[in-house]
């Protein structure tokens, strides 16, 4: 028999689903059967699959360790090396360095990426320890953008970080070096469409069916010889706004190969540098107004 105490984490969810995730390899015939067969209880006591755990719950499985191991999938994570920074760290919330060339999520085109190394390191730090939650990342960085990139702990960080974005009440700058002088703040309002064939995106002026809208604002730092370093926020997030929407005014970013032009960088000089909290609310409020940095002298390539 084994007994498994609810954390905030998996707490919110019925029965089933939970057994559904925990015994990640049974189907949910059998997880309805040790429910009827009284195999599964709450508290000590009978429990119906549509029954809602609650925090410090004790949901008892009366199945022999051999028969758990059979039905629960041993995921291995890639053995990398950790390549990102920790900028910020407490008992919720992780913001991270992510250098250039590291994807944010698994794809494709590389083994290495900056969740599966968050996985790592919370797992070597016996943190990762919720039977159904895994820490999640709540912005993403295209794969050759660096800088810092947030990851919740647990599912009320994520929940409310995930909300505060969405709410535009957190904010990211950017630091950014395009071609071209760029001599006044600028605050550019268009539209956006995506083209999945190509996997680039496209400014246009009109909104129609399949568009969407993009604000974002720049602020000149400083010029270099023929080039302007600009200081950007986003009002909206979407994929290669800022990427995009310089190059539609005629300052592509430095090393950008798509949007850009031939250069002799070989990587765009675009770097998330700081994030201002807020929005939080409840026992998460601490977090309101603090501002993570990271400086673009930190910026590393993989």
């Amino acid at each position: 028999m084994k007994e498994i105490k609810i954390t905030n984490n998996d707490s919110g969810q019925r029965v089933d689903r939970f057994l559904k995730k925990y015994l990640n390899k049974a189907n949910t015939s059998f997880i309805q059967k040790m429910i009827r067969k009284k195999n599964i209880k709450l508290n000590g006591a009978k429990v119906e699959p549509e029954d809602v755990l609650k925090l410090d719950d004790v949901l008892q499985v009366y199945l022999s360790d051999e028969t758990i191991d059979k039905f629960r999938e041993k995921k291995t994570l890639n053995q990398t090396s950790i390549h990102f920074k920790v900028v910020y760290e407490d008992d919720n919330l992780l913001i991270v360095n992510k250098p250039v060339g590291l994807s944010t999520q698994p794809d494709l085109t590389s083994p290495k990426n900056l969740i599966d190394e968050i996985k790592l390191y919370l797992d070597a730090k016996q943190e990762n320890i919720s039977f159904t939650f895994k820490p999640a990342v709540c912005n993403r960085l295209d794969k050759n953008t660096s800088g810092l990139v947030i990851a919740a702990k647990n599912y009320e960080t994520l929940k409310q970080t995930n909300k505060a974005i969405r709410e535009r009440k957190i904010k990211k700058l950017y630091i950014t070096k395009v071609h071209g002088i760029v001599q006044r703040d600028l605050e550019l309002k268009d539209f956006i469409i995506k083209d999945g064939f190509k996997n680039m995106v496209k400014v246009v002026k009109e909104e129609s069916e399949n568009t969407k809208e993009i604000i974002t604002y720049a602020r000149p730092l400083s010029t270099e010889s023929k080039f302007t370093w600009l200081e950007i926020e986003l009002e909206t997030g979407r994929a290669h706004q800022i990427r995009a929407h310089l190059s539609s005014i005629g300052h592509p970013i430095v090393g950008d190969k798509k949007y850009g032009k031939k250069d002799n960088e070989h990587y765009q000089m675009l770097h998330a540098y700081k994030i201002i909290l807020n929005g939080f609310e409840n026992e998460l409020s601490y977090l309101n107004n603090k501002e993570i940095e990271s400086p673009i002298s930190d910026r590393e390539i993989l």
